[in-house]
Formats: structure tokens, C-alpha cells, sequence
């Protein structure tokens, strides 16, 4: 991972091999303007940088970037410490943001939004780069912060790649006039925090699923935990049998690597509120007897997501003493059509005796979900929020970038408003109660998906969840399509793994005890 420094230098100054500046398209036409108040741009001619912009084809688009080189560009009299300076576009980011007229910022691109983009777009495309200087707007704290969050989630490479990745950049410095004092130092223990709790999600969800099976998750949980001074347990399929976790054993019972259900427990000495997180885990989906197309399955290895985004932000919290009480609960499983795999028409019976039918395997991720929903609401947490690529019907509704938050009203809110601080794009949705009936079975308590009727997908799996969470306050997220970024890199998303979540997660931990 990166190194991270705040600096108080002017960018110009400090020796680098790239130094990177943002710049916006204008509303009504023209050149691109550079990101210049707040951004430490002391010995560069900006003037002369912007009337190169246009002739270089370059626009100040979203995302778009460009290359110049420093000495064309110094203001009389200076030197740039880099050779080259990299421009990366904001587009009209800043202006929807501000914009009434726009959901740009209800989907995390309020300015911090833009900003963090800006910064893990240029970290991202400084891979195999030694020093990278970001001389974005830093003179205030909430911009510092989201500036050195965005750099530290941009610069990821897959380690476990062969042959290796490109390396993101060794060094990345953020000038700023706040360098030295409290603001640089939140700025810079919150950035690193994010990144490492993001770069171990991403890392996870890369992981391919021969090797990473429910009992290797499970240990690589627990060895983090053991190092960021966080409780853990682990139930085997003993343990769950014995505990009555009914939904996680038959969803496993096809496969040839057993599951597991790890608790994790951050505990500070004073907590202000108990806030419990659900993940699925599900290591590899097949969709079992209900067996997905072919062409759904490669991307199935991603299928424990939400599983690895609570272990990121569990794991984050304790790193910056949040003081708020997290129990994690990861659900793990493999999803396969082996000999002994769960039918369609099985009668299962889940912690806390609710009994389902299963009229489709594939719908496996609410059994291993409201298993160990139901456990987490026995410690009567304060709120419970359950992380899960549960649906393709998510896909359909928000697209691949925007995930649905639904549930308790006040804490689905709360999701939401979190999300958007964080530079991550949720959407409030309702869990209407007209749907509620295509849940009911004739031969018991609940049947896990609705027979016959592809209408509200997303919403039906949130109100089987509801079922098995009683009286808690409680918010459901899906993140199937954000989760995992099939194609192309955007901003600071690489391709892959996206560790979409952890943020919203830690921004709600930390606005739950203010």
C-alpha cells in the first residue's frame, strides 16, 4: 500500500516524479479551468497551463487526463519539483454538486465526493510511478480528508496477481496549510485506515475461489482481527448444527467445503452505541440445483462481498477507536449442486425456529443472511445493518454503481446520509407491504423466494430479511452491482474487487454516537 504524507510545502516545490493538479469543464463551453483555491499552486503558471489544456485535446471531462511537461508550465523564476505534471478532469462534478436540480450529491459526488474521485483517478493512473504530488484543493479539513481517502483507495493493485500488477505509487504527498496540526493528522490516520480496510476487501473479493474457501476466510478473519486487537469466534459446521443455524447448513450442504459464521467483536472501553454488521459470505455462488447460466457464474467469486466489507470496517474501527461497539458477523458458504445439495421444496428450519421453504437455491443468500441476522439481534445491538450482493433484481433497478438501502426508515436514512459523505452512491428504497404475501408458503413459515413473478426482486429479499431481525432498528444494504466492477476502471474503482461499502459503513459508525 502506499505511504501517505501531508505536507506543508507549496506542490511546486517538493520533489516528485508527478504532479497532479485537477480541472473542471465549465458550465456554458470553453477551456478547462484548473482546481486552483486551496491547492498549494505556488510556482506554476496556471495560465499558461490552462491555455495549453484545449489545444491538447483535452476538455477537463470526467475522469479525462493529460500530461505536460513542468518546465512548460513554471511560473518566472520557479522550478517544479516533478518533470511532469498530470491534469485530471472533474468535469461539471463540482457544479452538480452545488446543483439543486441534481441527485449528484444524495449519491456521494457532493464536493468531498468529486474530490476523492479526483485524487483516486490520479493515484490510479500514477501506477509504477515512485512519487506522485496531489495538489488538489487541501486548505480546508473536510477537502484534505476526502483528497487523502481518495488517494489511499486509488492506489490498489491486486498482490496476488501473476504475472504481478503494475505497483501503485510508493509515495503519495498531499500539500496542505493544514499540515501539522490536528486536521492533517484526522486526515491522514482516517485515509489510511480506509485504505487498508478497503484494499483488504478488494483483495478478498480478487481472491479466486479455489483458494478461498469458507474455512480460509474465516482464518484470514480471524488473524486480522487478532492484529487489530478484535475479538473473534468461529462456528463450524459442528457448532452451527448444534446452535439450530439451519439456513447457513443447507446452503453448504452441497459443497465439499464446509461453512462457517465468524463473530467479531471491537469492544472500547466506553461505547456510545452497539451497532451489529451482517456480511454474506458466500465464497462461491453456483446457484446450486437452481444452477446459474454460465455466463452469470465467472463473477460469482465476488459473491462474498458484502462479508469482506464488514470485515474492512470492523477492522477499521478498532484501528480508529471509534467509540461505538461493533459485533461483525460474517456468514460463510459455498453454494454448489453436489450430492448432498439442498432441494427445491426442502423445509429448513432457521436460528430461532422460523421454517422456510426453498423454492429456489439460488435465493441462498437470505438463508445465510437471516441465520445470522437472528443471532446478532439476540445481543440487542442498538442497530443492525446487513451488507449483501443478494440480488440481480439490485442490477436491474439502481444499475452498477448505485446500491439500495432499505429497512427501518430512521436507520435506512441514516445509511443513506452516510453513503453520501462517503463518496458512495446508496439510494433509499421501500419495502412495500403488498409484496410481503408472495413470501407466504402453504407448507411453511415463509418460502424464500416468490414463485412466478420477477416484480420487485430487491424489495422481497429485503422483507425476508425483516422477518428474522424482530423489533432492532435495522437497515439492509445490496450491493450487487457495485460490488464488483467487471469492466473498465473508473476514478478510483479499479477492476475487480470494488470494497464498495466499507466507507458508508464507517461513516454511519461514526455519525451513530455524535
Amino acid at each position: 500500500m502506499s505511504t501517505l504524507h501531508i505536507a506543508p510545502a507549496p506542490a511546486a516545490g517538493i520533489d516528485a516524479d508527478v504532479l497532479v493538479l485537477a480541472a473542471e469543464s465549465p458550465t456554458g463551453g470553453g477551456a478547462p479551468s484548473i482546481l486552483s483555491p486551496g491547492a498549494s499552486l505556488e510556482g506554476v503558471d496556471v495560465e499558461a497551463l490552462e491555455a495549453l489544456l484545449a489545444p491538447l485535446g483535452f476538455t477537463g471531462a470526467l475522469d479525462a487526463v493529460v500530461r505536460v511537461p513542468s518546465g512548460a508550465v513554471a511560473a518566472p523564476g520557479a522550478t517544479i519539483g516533478a518533470p511532469t505534471i498530470l491534469v485530471v478532469g472533474t468535469g461539471r462534478g463540482l457544479a452538480l454538486a452545488r446543483s439543486a436540480e441534481s441527485d449528484a450529491a444524495a449519491l456521494g459526488q457532493a464536493r468531498a465526493g468529486v474530490l476523492s474521485r479526483a485524487a483516486g483517478r490520479a493515484a490510479r493512473e500514477s501506477a509504477g510511478v515512485e512519487r506522485v504530488v496531489l495538489a488538489l484543493p487541501c486548505a480546508e479539513p473536510a477537502d484534505l480528508i476526502a483528497v487523502a481517502e481518495g488517494a489511499m483507495t486509488g492506489a490498489y493493485a491486486w498482490s496476488g496477481r501473476r504475472p504481478a500488477a503494475t505497483a501503485p505509487p510508493a509515495s503519495i504527498t498531499v500539500p496542505s496549510p493544514l499540515a501539522g496540526g490536528a486536521g492533517a493528522e484526522e486526515a491522514l490516520s482516517r485515509a489510511t485506515a480506509l485504505g487498508e480496510a478497503v484494499t483488504l476487501a478488494r483483495d478478498l473479493v480478487n481472491e479466486p475461489p479455489n483458494s478461498l474457501t469458507p474455512q480460509v476466510l474465516a482464518e484470514r478473519a480471524v488473524q486480522a482481527a487478532g492484529t487489530a486487537g478484535v475479538g473473534a469466534e468461529v462456528l463450524d459446521e459442528s457448532a452451527l448444527a448444534e446452535g439450530g443455524f439451519g439456513g447457513i447448513l443447507a446452503v453448504g450442504q452441497g459443497a465439499a467445503n464446509p461453512p462457517r459464521l465468524v463473530r467479531l467483536d471491537w469492544a472500547p472501553p466506553a461505547p456510545g452505541a452497539h451497532v451489529a454488521l451482517v456480511g454474506k459470505g458466500i465464497t462461491f455462488d453456483s446457484g446450486g440445483l437452481s444452477l446459474k447460466p454460465p455466463a452469470s457464474m465467472p463473477e460469482m467469486k465476488s459473491d462474498m462481498a458484502g462479508a469482506a466489507a464488514v470485515l474492512g470496517a470492523v477492522l477499521a474501527a478498532a484501528r480508529l477507536e471509534l467509540p461505538v461497539r461493533v459485533t461483525a458477523w460474517l456468514a460463510l458458504a459455498e453454494n454448489m449442486p453436489g450430492p448432498g445439495a439442498q432441494r427445491p421444496s426442502d423445509i429448513i428450519t432457521m436460528r430461532g425456529g422460523t421454517t422456510v421453504e426453498v423454492t429456489n437455491t439460488d435465493a441462498e443468500g437470505r438463508l445465510v443472511m437471516a441465520d445470522a441476522l437472528a443471532r446478532a439481534v439476540e445481543e440487542g445491538p442498538d442497530a443492525v445493518l446487513d451488507v449483501a450482493t443478494l440480488t440481480g433484481a439490485q442490477i436491474v433497478a439502481l444499475g452498477d454503481h448505485v446500491s439500495g438501502v432499505m429497512g427501518t426508515p430512521a436507520v435506512r436514512d441514516a445509511v443513506a446520509r452516510a453513503a453520501a459523505g462517503a463518496g458512495e452512491s446508496f439510494w433509499a428504497m421501500p419495502l412495500p407491504e403488498q409484496l410481503r404475501s408472495g413470501l407466504d408458503s402453504p407448507y411453511a413459515a415463509l418460502r424464500n423466494a416468490v414463485v412466478g413473478s420477477r416484480a420487485g426482486g430487491m424489495l422481497t429479499a429485503g422483507l425476508f430479511l425483516r422477518e428474522f431481525v424482530g423489533t432492532t432498528p435495522w437497515a439492509h444494504l445490496d450491493i450487487a452491482g457495485p460490488a464488483f466492477n467487471e469492466r473498465a476502471p473508473w476514478g478510483g474503482t479499479p477492476t475487480g474487487g470494488t470494497g464498495h461499502g466499507v466507507a458508508t459503513l464507517l461513516e454511519y459508525l461514526r455519525a451513530v454516537t455524535k
